[in-house]
């Protein structure tokens, strides 16, 4: 089961009421002669963090947008359904809102407008206004046909019940011990189906030590021993993040890998008890995650000049400033200089009860990665699935 995230609808009032000013390339699209509909899918959960900021865009230029919709779909059946669309000239999807899965996956089966550099010009400095982790992601993963615009660095991190775990592990070695001594009472979910998971599986080459952490086939002969040997004293593996924290919060379980959304959101919504504390292990490394927007081709150029325009505006500190949400995707903003002080009420209540002061420590002073590349990522749950969870205790 997936949790149910709180969204701060209200309160909107505050965003800036208009786009960032731009000097436009002389290609650009022409701006609509009058409003035109957007209809946006999201296939990442990205909604929870930004269609507040969505709406505020709406209203404050009613000559550019009549109406917004809004629709969620599994992101396995997006490159399809869009695929099948432009063949038939029938698109009727004009925003994507998507992880780095769709967007690969779209980019492999050419779905979407390159948006860098031919729309360099009508968009901001990316790399200046960037968080740097977040530029290197946009680099890396939004392959010139994404905007990412909202990140965070993710996990992997412990959180266990203090009750529950009197010496907390400070190290892998001691994390199996613990796991050894308490049998059944650590638990992480599969990570082709969790976020902490996949994160918990990507962060353990970097702190082992192995000889490629970007190559799981063939660099991560450390991090496979160690995920069967911790198979012995895990009593099965949830197919998600949801579940994982029920358990947590219900007692069965007293410790588990997280992020810092993971930890936080759950929280707030009193799934985890509020006591519920993190920790991080020796040689630990942050492995970053990040949404994009994404355009299929097809889009004409009166709404691509609209969306260009959003996208702008998406960037802008009050837009960002919403993404705190309720710390699902902690902290959120992609870009830098967007502090808490500037987010929603509603969110700053959130985080001043349930988030960590540790954790800007934390981020500023610990190595940040990007994830593996989506086929890289593919390959190391399908090893994962059959080396590790099938077999024998």
């Amino acid at each position: 089961m997936r949790l149910t995230r709180r969204q701060a609808l209200g309160g909107m009032a505050a965003l800036a009421a208009f786009p960032a000013s731009k000097v436009w390339a002389q290609t650009k699209p022409a701006m609509p002669a009058s409003p035109v509909t957007l209809n946006i899918v999201d296939v990442a959960g990205n909604l929870a963090l930004t269609q507040p900021a969505f709406e505020a865009y709406a209203k404050a230029n009613p000559d550019k947008v009549s109406k917004i919709t809004f629709t969620k779909a599994p992101a396995p059946e997006l490159p399809g359904k869009l695929k099948a669309q432009q063949a038939a000239n029938r698109l009727d999807i004009d925003v994507v809102l998507t992880g780095t899965d769709a967007l690969s996956a779209g980019h492999e089966l050419g779905l979407w407008v390159k948006l860098l550099p031919e729309y360099s010009t009508s968009l901001p400095d990316l790399k200046t206004l960037y968080q740097e982790p977040a530029w290197r992601m946009q680099e890396a993963q939004g392959k010139q046909h994404g905007l990412a615009i909202v990140y965070y660095p993710s996990g992997p991190l412990l959180e266990y019940m203090p009750d529950k775990v009197k010496t907390v592990p400070r190290n892998l070695d001691e994390l199996l011990v613990w796991a050894k001594e308490n049998p059944n009472k650590f638990l992480y979910a599969r990570p082709a189906n969790s976020g902490p998971g996949r994160t918990f599986l990507m962060g353990l080459p970097y702190m082992l030590g192995d000889a490629d952490p970007k190559d799981p086939m063939k660099g991560w002969d450390k991090t496979w021993a160690y995920l069967k040997e911790l198979h012995k004293y895990i009593e099965y593996y949830p197919t998600g993040t949801g579940a994982l924290m029920k358990e947590l919060g219900e007692g069965t379980r007293y410790m588990t890998v997280t992020t810092t959304g993971w930890d936080i959101n759950p929280r707030v919504l009193g799934v985890v008890p509020k006591e519920a504390a993190v920790s991080k292990l020796d040689g630990f490394h942050w492995v970053a995650d990040a949404q994009f927007m994404a355009v299929p081709k097809g889009i004409g150029d009166d709404k691509l000049a609209v969306i260009l325009d959003l996208m702008n505006y998406m960037l802008t500190p009050e837009a960002q400033a919403v993404t705190y949400d309720q710390g699902y995707f902690y902290p959120g903003p992609v870009v830098k200089d967007v502090p808490i002080t500037m987010a929603p009420q509603s969110s700053q209540d959130a985080i001043a009860e349930f988030g960590r002061a540790e954790y800007a420590d934390w981020i500023a002073n610990n190595p940040i990665e990007l994830p593996l590349e989506p086929a890289a990522m593919v390959a190391a749950f399908r090893r994962w699935d059959e080396d590790v969870a099938s077999q024998p205790k």
